[in-house]
């Protein structure tokens, strides 16, 4: 009797059976967040009040905001912000509204349709220096495929090619980049897109509803949530998208396509003021905030109204 009780007794002291359970396997997920995560942002925001170089980084010089202030007043960083503005709506806009596209047309029934699901996926499967380094290839200026079927269209692409022309450099990337990110939204709608109640559907179009109006009363109340989390991962992506516009365009040409990223990057390596690089980094940290708290309260809101 005795051996029973202190049996059920160890069991009891046993860690995993404890209230510590849950703490001890989030640990290493807590310990990673803090190694390589809070820390770096803490000295983050310390460098961005700083005054310091690439070449001495252990000598800093506290300056406070004069290094966000600098950056607000200066002409090419209101120009970045717009280049990044206008980046993150192009691309949220099209990989989202070309996804939905292509998701309904997917989880529509026809022959080869698991054929056409997986051929949709090789965009987003493909490595993105990969494709930014194909985009570079067929828009040469001297032999590139593109180049050659927009001036038989009549476009103007100058000697230099499009990647060089302050006009058509960043519409180009913005083709590539939705490109690209397409496939993952398409993939994610569509798996949305059937959870939707088929007897639901049916039941709309016995009542004399058309397509459209099936969509707008049935299926988009479902996805929505959906739409607009991706919406939100899209916008962050965009935000720190580098090495398809670095491989491209370098932020060129005259800085019509160098978005904060680019500009942080350019900062850091190039001009060696590791403050200034922060201080830009920071502002991209907090548009980012930005999106998530603003989509959670419109999603709020919404949810309040309905």
């Amino acid at each position: 009797m005795s051996q029973g009780i202190a049996h059920r007794r160890r069991r009891r002291r046993s860690p995993l059976g404890s209230r510590w359970t849950p703490y001890i396997f989030l640990a290493p997920a807590a310990a990673y967040i803090i190694l390589f995560q809070l820390i770096p942002l803490v000295q983050e925001i310390y460098l961005s009040f700083t005054k310091t170089s690439l070449l001495n980084p252990s000598h800093s010089v506290w300056v406070g905001f004069d290094n966000y202030v600098a950056a607000f007043q200066s002409d090419s960083f209101q120009q970045t912000l717009l280049v990044t503005l206008v980046y993150v709506v192009v691309c949220v806009l099209g990989s989202v509204g070309i996804g939905l596209l292509v998701a309904l047309l997917l989880n529509s029934r026809f022959p080869g349709r698991g054929i056409a699901r997986a051929l949709v996926t090789i965009p987003w499967a493909a490595p993105g220096i990969a494709i930014a380094l194909i985009a570079v290839w067929m828009l040469n200026a001297q032999y590139g495929v593109l180049t050659r079927l927009l001036t038989s269209w009549g476009i103007d692409v100058g000697d230099s090619g499009v990647l060089n022309n302050p006009d058509l450099a960043l519409p180009a990337i913005l083709i590539t980049t939705i490109w690209q990110l397409f496939p993952f939204t398409a993939v994610v709608l569509l798996s949305a897109l059937q959870s939707v109640p088929e007897e639901l559907v049916e039941a709309a179009h016995m009542d004399g509803a058309n397509r459209w109006w099936s969509f707008r009363v049935v299926t988009w109340p479902v996805i929505k949530p959906t739409v607009g989390l991706i919406a939100v991962l899209m916008a962050i992506w965009s935000i720190r998208r580098f090495e398809l516009i670095w491989l491209m365009t370098r932020g060129g040409p005259l800085g019509s396509t160098r978005t904060l990223v680019i500009d942080l990057y350019s900062q850091a390596f190039d001009s060696k003021q590791l403050g200034m690089a922060a201080a830009i980094g920071m502002v991209g940290i907090v548009i980012s905030l930005i999106i998530v708290v603003g989509a959670r309260l419109i999603t709020t809101a919404a949810e309040r109204n309905s």
